[in-house]
């Protein structure tokens, strides 16, 4: 015969945000347990080892970490215009709490955009793997809609436009 088990419910106003995990947070192995030769020739092989060996300082403040989201931003690209994202005008808005929590508004130049499914991930990814970033979010916007003249003086530019 099975024993009937009770389920307790509590209910809560609002759950504190967990920190985020970060690579060089991870446990040093012990000096007594060596590194295997095949262990270390598989860590080798990791595409990303010298991007997450990179030593970047974290930044003091959030507009400190603003402004080197904003930088992390510019090395996007649109696949269709050689401009980056920030200059091109994608990029309506980067906030950063105190606490490093990073909200990206962002818009494409078209909802039907072939880049409208990678893009966002993207510029989330990038914003993540700046110094002093918890955690991110990306929110796509269609109102107001891109046009032309949400561009920097730089892209009018580079697309002779000027």
């Amino acid at each position: 015969m099975m024993s009937e088990r009770k389920i307790t419910v509590e209910e809560v106003d609002a759950v504190e945000k967990p920190p985020r995990a970060r690579v060089g947070e991870t446990p040093m192995q012990p000096a007594s347990a060596p590194e295997s030769d095949g262990a270390k020739l598989e860590r080798k092989r990791d595409y990303l080892e010298g991007f997450l060996n990179a030593e970047k300082a974290a930044p003091d403040s959030a507009e400190e970490v603003k402004a080197a989201i904003v930088e992390a931003l510019q090395s996007i690209y649109d696949p269709e215009i050689p401009v980056d994202i920030y200059n091109l005008g994608l990029i309506y808005g980067v906030e950063v709490t105190e606490d490093g929590d990073a909200t990206v508004t962002m818009t494409l130049t078209t909802p039907h955009c072939p880049v409208a499914e990678t893009m966002p991930g993207e510029v989330e990814v990038r914003t993540l793997s700046v110094p002093g970033v918890r955690d991110a979010e990306v929110k796509l916007v269609w109102d107001p809609p891109w046009d032309p003249s949400k561009m920097s003086d730089e892209a009018r530019l580079e697309l002779g436009m000027l």
